[in-house]
Formats: C-alpha cells, sequence, structure tokens
C-alpha cells in the first residue's frame, strides 16, 4: 500500500473555520494538538509537509510552517531533518490507557444532599440572548460599548515579566494592593464612602459578597429583613442560612420598614437603585433607616448595584457614607460598569469583620484570580473605568429616553421612569396580562423580557410586572421592540 494511502484524511482531520473569530493558524493549531493528545497521529507517521497540508486545507503555506514551528517550540512536535514534523512521544507519557468501548456509566444515581436548591426560584436568562432581535434583557452588555483598547492596555501592564511574577504566586488570603488602593481611592469616594485598605475584600462578584455576608451573620434561628420585590438570588442565599425572613414592601421610597425591624439580624437594601422597581431611597429615609438599625442593633447589608450608572439628577451618599455606628456592610461591583463575566465583586465592613471574611473566603476559594485583580487595578488606575462610566451613562441616558418614549406610546404598558438611571425599566401590565407568558409569546416573537413574579416572596397576585433592561439593546431596536412587545400585548385580548 503507498504512503498516500495509509496517511489520514488531513482535510477532513483538521476542519477549519475561515468565518471563524479564531485566526486560522490557532485552529490549525488546536486541531494539531487535539489530534496528538488524542491519539490520531501514529508516532511513526510524518505530519505531511507543510506545502501538501497548506493544499490540502486550502490556507498559506505561512499559516502551516507557523503551526508547526509553535507546535516544536512547545514540544508537541520534533522536526527530523529531511524526514519531516513527528509526533514527540514524551507529550503522550504519564496518562492512564483506559482503553476503548468502556461500558456506559449509571447517570441515574440520585445523590442525598442536604439543600434543596430546586426550589429556589430564579430570574430566567437565554444563554442565546444576543440571537433575540429585541434583547430586553436586564444584567448583561453591550459588547460595542466595552472599552478594548483600554481593556488591552490594562491587560498588557498586568503581563510585563514583574507582574507576572508577583501574581502568579499563592497570594494565599491577601488581595492585590493595586486594586485595593485603586477601590480605596477611586471607587468608593464616588460614593462619598471612606474606608481604611484593611475594611475592603475583593470577592468574585456581588453575588459572593452576601454568601460571605450571610454566612458569618446568619443561623437558622436569625431573622432577615428583605425587600419586596427584591434581587431574587438574595433571598435564596439568605434562606440557606436562616429559616426566618420578612418581606418589607417598596415604595416610592424605597423600602419601608415598621417595627418588624427590630426582630430582624439583619435587613438587605438596595437603596441607591432598588432592585427591580429602580426606585431611590431619598437622603431622609437613609437616615431614618440608620437610625432605626442602630437602635435595635440591626446590621444594614447594603447593595449599592448600578450607582454609578446615574444620569438623572445629583447622586445620593451611599447609606455607608452616613454610618456612624459600623451598622452597614457594603457591597458593590464592577460588573456594570465593566463586565459581568469578570465577576469583580467588593465588600466594605468594619476591620474585625473583615478579617472573618478575609478568613472564610481563603476556605472557600483563598482569593480571586491574581491576573484578574492585577489587570483591574491597572484599568482603573489609568482611568480608564471613569471613563467608561461617563460613556455608559452618556449611552444608557439616551436609551432611558427612547425606552420612556416608546412606552408612552402604548396604553398597555405603565410605570414611572427610573428616577436615578441605571440600565432597566419596571413596567406594570395590564390585569388580564401574565407576565411568564408574555415572556413566553413574546419569546416566539423574538423579544426577549424579564417576567417579574420571581422578585416577589410570594407571586401571587404579582403576576403582571415585567423588567426591561436596554444595556444590550442597539438604540435603533428600542422603538420596534417595544412596538412588537405591545402586539404581543395586544394578542391576549384576542
Amino acid at each position: 500500500m503507498s504512503r498516500t494511502r495509509e496517511q489520514p484524511m488531513w482535510q477532513q482531520l483538521f476542519q477549519l473555520d475561515h468565518n471563524d473569530t479564531q485566526s486560522l493558524q490557532t485552529q490549525l493549531r488546536q486541531s494539531l494538538v487535539n489530534a496528538i493528545l488524542d491519539g490520531r497521529v501514529a508516532l511513526d507517521m510524518p505530519l505531511p509537509s507543510s506545502r501538501e497540508l497548506a493544499k490540502q486545507l486550502g490556507v498559506a503555506r505561512n499559516t502551516v510552517v507557523l503551526a508547526y514551528q509553535h507546535l516544536v517550540d512547545e514540544n508537541y512536535l520534533i522536526a527530523r531533518e529531511r524526514r519531516g514534523y513527528f509526533v514527540n512521544s514524551d507529550m503522550l507519557t504519564g496518562r492512564v490507557n483506559q482503553g476503548k468501548g468502556l461500558e456506559p456509566f449509571d447517570d441515574t444515581v440520585q445523590i442525598e444532599t442536604v439543600l434543596d436548591l430546586k426550589s429556589h426560584r430564579n430570574v430566567r436568562r437565554p444563554t442565546d440572548w444576543n440571537h433575540y432581535q429585541y434583547p430586553f434583557i436586564y444584567g448583561q452588555i453591550d459588547s460595542s460599548l466595552f472599552p478594548v483598547n483600554d481593556w488591552r492596555e490594562a491587560c498588557r501592564l498586568s503581563l510585563h515579566v514583574g507582574a507576572i511574577n508577583e501574581w502568579t504566586h499563592d497570594r494565599i488570603a491577601r488581595d492585590d494592593e493595586l486594586l485595593v488602593e485603586q477601590i480605596h481611592k477611586r471607587v468608593l469616594p464616588r460614593r462619598g464612602v471612606w474606608a481604611d485598605p484593611d475594611q475592603i475584600l475583593i470577592t468574585t462578584g456581588a453575588q459572593n459578597a452576601l454568601f460571605i455576608t450571610a454566612q458569618l451573620l446568619l443561623d437558622k434561628s436569625s431573622t432577615v429583613g428583605l425587600e419586596n420585590p427584591c434581587y431574587p438570588d438574595a433571598r435564596n442565599i439568605f434562606s440557606l442560612f436562616s429559616g426566618n425572613q420578612i418581606e418589607f414592601a417598596v415604595g416610592s421610597s424605597g423600602v419601608q420598614t415598621d417595627e418588624r425591624l427590630e426582630r430582624c439580624r439583619l435587613i438587605y437594601v438596595t437603596p441607591s437603585h432598588q432592585c427591580p422597581t429602580t426606585t431611590t431611597m431619598p437622603l431622609q429615609s437613609r437616615r431614618e433607616l440608620l437610625a432605626l438599625a442602630a437602635e435595635h442593633n440591626v446590621m444594614i447589608v447594603e447593595d449599592d448595584y448600578e450607582s454609578e450608572l446615574n444620569f438623572v439628577g445629583e447622586p445620593t451618599p451611599a447609606l455607608k457614607s452616613l454610618d456612624r455606628t459600623q451598622q452597614v456592610i457594603y457591597i458593590g461591583s464592577l460588573s456594570k460598569t465593566l463586565a459581568p463575566g469578570l465577576r469583580v465583586g467588593f465588600m466594605v465592613g468594619p476591620k474585625s469583620f473583615i478579617k472573618e471574611a478575609r478568613a472564610l473566603r481563603r476556605l472557600m476559594y483563598r482569593h480571586p484570580p491574581s491576573n484578574t485583580q492585577r489587570t483591574v487595578g491597572h484599568f482603573l488606575a489609568l482611568g480608564h473605568h471613569d471613563s467608561a462610566v461617563l460613556r455608559l451613562s452618556q449611552a444608557y441616558k439616551k436609551r432611558w429616553e427612547l425606552m420612556n418614549h416608546a412606552l408612552r406610546q402604548h396604553e398597555c404598558f405603565s410605570g414611572a421612569a427610573p428616577a436615578f438611571g441605571g440600565s432597566s425599566y419596571w413596567v406594570e401590565l395590564p390585569k388580564h396580562v401574565e407576565a411568564e407568558e408574555l415572556e413566553q409569546r413574546a419569546a416566539k416573537q423574538s423579544v426577549f423580557i424579564n417576567a417579574g413574579d420571581t422578585y416577589f416572596a410570594n407571586p401571587e397576585g404579582n403576576q403582571h410586572y415585567c423588567r426591561l433592561g436596554f444595556s444590550s439593546i442597539s438604540d435603533e431596536r428600542i422603538q420596534p421592540g417595544i412596538e412588537r412587545l405591545a402586539g404581543v400585548i395586544d394578542g391576549f385580548r384576542r
């Protein structure tokens, strides 16, 4: 049999996509690595020459040459003079060979757990939301607004040899000093919060900070005060540690507490931009809440999300900035102003509390990835974050106005425009329209919305609200998207 017939069909083994965002060279390298590690290339068989493989794959010869050379540098291939490139057998050593054709494992086994997380209600967010024509989804970003060049500059600085030598070490429980310094000097002062560096802890997002706080402050006998409606995963997290929850209604001035507050160990609030109603708690109401909390020794967990996205009126200082009795645990993140996928959050509290939180975090995952911390630190230090906040605020203000205009053109939508800013509207629907069914019907028309029932402690009687985000939808699609949604609502009457 000829040598040509013995060779694998390289063009079938290496499927390259000319429309892929990755370069053809990168795709070829990945295909070669997969083929080598999967044992699909014989050790004694030379790979085709660069000219031959380039011809078979329909790519430039230099693409193959660079791919081969890279894999030689990485020890996947060995270049033998006048014979060609061969697989380096050393790359395949130290692997357990279980063979092929093993009996399939039993995936019906049920493991009994002490938690029942299936009962938790969560906001529904499809992974393919960006395929919707009109994605009024909340909590995602518009990639066209991401500061790509600024982020690349911060990445380059964190990839210098000296920086790599720093962040590759296990920091055990410490955080990146540059990032802590920037949160201390740049981020917190925007909200009127002044804290020492040892009062700051970096977390993997605000949600992680909530989990740490709940685990440190609550037990099954504790009572937690919650806004109603509120952020669903805050309710879910607190329910893991506390068997008692008290819901306080949200009005036009934010959460409305009463005498039940004195029974609470802590109360969770979103005063700057209430989740999900978008109301902002006035300064006087904040002072009253602080006074009541101090009187009854109730800890306040302040989730200050979207506080930076203020483009309506003067900003109201954070609760933490008014705190004189150390009653407030302040939680923030960069998810809404930078990117949710980075999972960079932080918490501020008394030194003794942060010390315990740091010890608990060490047991959970030691610390957030140091390279991400350093990159975000550079991003803040270079002033890119402040610039990004300004651009986002300008873009969101325009979308906020477009949404307001579009919603007011249809009688089926009611609800005040957010007085603070942010990135979403809380809309009340006609009584004959249930939001969950509307969400399903709208999805079939390529319109994505968030039904609001999940935000309430009890969905009964609260099925007529929805949340419409505008952070991920382009300006020109807002008006036609609202019109299509109004048409879906009109279909309920018919």
